[in-house]
């Protein structure tokens, strides 16, 4: 199965006093790079996201960002230490009665109280939403790589015409080219070896041959369309055996002369390239 490096997936659970959303998104990269927002996300879940990340996707760049809201409590701490100085620093100050001064008058000052906020969050609930997030981004990077396939497709069916078209001609070109250089040699010269005519004919045709050149394009099409079927297909591969079809077929449009046949091979040359873009985006 093909699958594309672009995709996205969210979900959300919420109520009155609990949210949790969870996106992601994903785009080319060479190798696996898992960034999570927000930074402070605690251990267990950042180990946790990365971990699942890692088995369910092999290339792209993973950008996954939650966004958390869950009851919170607060806690206030005393510094006994920072009151008792603050007092006995008051009780010197003539004219103040420090009996009279009360909890009020003390607790806006620095030092004197700690707030501590605590919020529980339910690690189980947030690694259920992000489970779901990352299941829609894979149907999402497998939907974009069934886009990816039919086009692949349908250009190794134009390259797989184009080649038969030439196999049935390549023949016919020989000969014909075969012709073309015996008349030519003939008619600089009236005085020639026939057999070393032969020869020369057949080593300069053969330099035109293009039957091996379609052999290979034939079975590197065919070695894609495998892989584009493949259980595990990877983006790597299918880079590499495109790079062997580009030579394939940039031989091919050098070797042919004749102008029709030249456009094909051209043509299949573009058809090639245009693949190598899109295999940029497979996984």
């Amino acid at each position: 199965m093909t699958k594309s490096m672009t995709g996205f997936g969210s979900s959300r659970h919420s109520n009155k006093d609990i949210e949790v959303y969870c996106e992601i998104k994903t785009v080319n990269h060479r190798f696996l790079e898992v960034s999570t927002k927000p930074n402070d996300l605690s251990n267990e879940l950042d180990l946790y996201v990365r971990e699942i990340t890692s088995k369910k996707l092999k290339r792209g760049n993973i950008d996954i960002r939650f966004r958390l809201k869950f009851p919170s409590s607060n806690s206030y701490i005393v510094n006994k230490e920072s009151l008792n100085n603050l007092l006995n620093s008051i009780k010197k100050i003539p004219n103040i009665d420090s009996n009279n001064i009360s909890f009020s008058d003390v607790k806006d000052m620095p030092g004197i109280i700690k707030l501590e906020q605590n919020i529980s969050i339910d690690h189980k609930l947030v690694k259920k939403v992000f489970v779901e997030a990352l299941n829609q981004l894979i149907k999402s990077r497998a939907s974009e790589g069934a886009k990816i396939e039919k086009i692949f497709l349908s250009k190794i069916n134009k390259i797989e015409n184009s080649t038969s078209k030439l196999s049935t001609s390549n023949k016919k070109l020989t000969r014909k080219r075969s012709e073309s250089l015996k008349k030519k040699i003939l008619n600089l010269t009236e005085h020639i070896d026939s057999t070393r005519l032969e020869q020369e004919v057949a080593l300069l045709v053969l330099k035109h041959d293009v039957a091996e050149e379609i052999e290979r394009i034939d079975f590197h099409s065919i070695s894609l369309k495998d892989e584009l079927s493949s259980t595990k297909t990877s983006g790597k591969k299918i880079d590499f055996i495109l790079q062997e079809l580009f030579r394939e077929t940039s031989t091919l449009s050098v070797k042919l002369d004749e102008p029709a046949y030249k456009q094909i091979a051209l043509d299949m040359k573009l058809s090639v390239e245009e693949m190598r873009e899109q295999a940029q985006n497979i996984e």
